[in-house]
């Protein structure tokens, strides 16, 4: 009898959830990489993933003709935006469930899909594109400072920043064009006008929305989420204008098909969409709206992958939040303790640490800067609070600064 496997083209820092997910749907996961080294961690889940030029169509689908010798591949997907759309080609090749790629790829381009936004009557922030140092500061210059200066193709706020005069311009541009930055396309900045006021991010399936969070990304000038909570507090009207401009969005920019991410803000004008993702959303995000719904998101995400007619009804009402552990400083790290004692807390569901002992640190201002993180969950938002503070507290660590070189001292 041949076996049915499950297709993905490299992965995600939740990649072993979609691995576990597959499993529970009765898949062989197979995962294909051009490094398979870097997911030594999905050995505790039985899995050593194949290698592919996962950057090469071409070359993708002549691996899936091998597998197809072997299994009965029933879907193909990815756990990462950058190969989303590759993923999405190979679905329409082989005739599998998935979304349109000129739909994730046009979505993936952030001028692209500001154009697109607008040209539909959705409120976004003002924004320009720019190919260079010169029109990086006239671009700002007609929008006003401050800005947030970004790349116009990129992910986990790699790149972001919040420029609040020329000189913060200036240098951003540098680390931008002027070599330092390593850009996955040609490069193409975006400079936008900075959206004030609350947070929200919003995970929906096909159409439907399944929860909003309300997420707090901390001081600028960088942009690396410190918390998500779930629910976020809302008034019915609120829930009800987010909603109308997430289903606006999505059709704006064709994207009917699986797991979408929302991030907008809601300023004295009411709200305004930072970003479509079109993809599910990152770490910890799936695990939070499990929690605090009872969906899981990476499942019912596979599900529709293989075909099948996603659940995302409702199973419970709790909250649930997750603060991510970031360092305050460059250096190496000496200790990091208090994660049995976090994780033994009633009401704790999960403590990661991605960092030990002796690892370098160098903060980049983006999601890489990550320690780790901490998910409570509790019947009340309070009680939720209450948890995730005592929690966070029992976690330490210490980071000795990198000596000064010589001549700098």
């Amino acid at each position: 009898m041949t076996r049915t496997a499950l297709v993905m083209v490299e992965g995600a820092s939740n990649c072993s959830l979609f691995v576990r997910a597959a499993k529970h749907l009765g898949f062989q996961p197979i995962v294909l990489s051009a490094n398979p080294a870097r997911y030594k961690y999905l050995a505790a889940e039985e899995i050593e993933p194949l290698y592919a030029d996962t950057h090469n169509l071409d070359a993708l689908i002549g691996k899936c003709y091998q597998l197809r010798g072997i299994y009965d591949i029933s879907g193909i997907t990815s756990s990462s935006e950058l190969f989303y759309a590759i993923a999405a080609k190979l679905c329409l090749h082989f005739g599998l469930p998935g979304p349109n790629p000129t739909s994730i790829e046009r979505c993936r381009d952030k001028f692209n899909q500001r154009q697109l936004l607008t040209e539909a009557g959705i409120s976004v922030p003002a924004y320009r594109q720019a190919a260079s140092a010169a029109a990086i500061q006239s671009s700002a210059a007609e929008i006003g400072l401050p800005v947030i200066v970004k790349p116009a193709v990129g992910i986990a706020s790699s790149g972001v920043r919040l420029c609040r005069n020329s000189d913060e311009l200036a240098e951003h541009a540098d680390y931008l064009l002027g070599g330092t930055y390593i850009w996955p396309s040609s490069p193409s900045v975006l400079v936008e006008e900075f959206a004030q006021g609350p947070h929200y991010s919003i995970e929906m399936m096909g159409d439907q929305i399944v929860g909003i969070a309300a997420a707090d990304f901390g001081h600028p000038p960088h942009f690396v989420c410190r918390k998500y909570s779930y629910p976020a507090l809302l008034s019915d009207e609120q829930h009800k204008r987010i909603a109308e401009i997430s289903l606006r969005s999505l059709q704006a920019l064709g994207l009917s098909w699986g797991p979408k991410n929302i991030d907008l803000r809601w300023t004295k004008l009411g709200p305004v969409v930072i970003e479509v993702n079109p993809r599910l959303g990152g770490t910890p995000a799936p695990q939070l709206v499990q929690l605090a719904y009872g969906v899981d998101l990476v499942t019912e995400h596979l599900k529709v992958v293989v075909g099948r007619q996603s659940d995302l009804s409702t199973r419970q009402s709790h909250t649930a939040a997750a603060r991510v552990l970031l360092p305050e400083r460059d250096g190496t790290l000496d200790w990091i303790t208090g994660e049995s004692r976090a994780a033994a807390l009633p009401g704790v569901a999960e403590v990661k640490l991605y960092v030990k002992p002796g690892a370098p640190i160098v903060r980049k201002g983006d999601s890489q800067d990550r320690l780790g993180y901490v998910i409570v969950t509790s019947p009340s938002s309070i009680g939720t609070e209450a948890i995730l503070d005592c929690a966070v507290d029992l976690i330490d660590w210490s980071i000795t600064p990198f000596p000064t070189p010589i001549g700098q001292q």
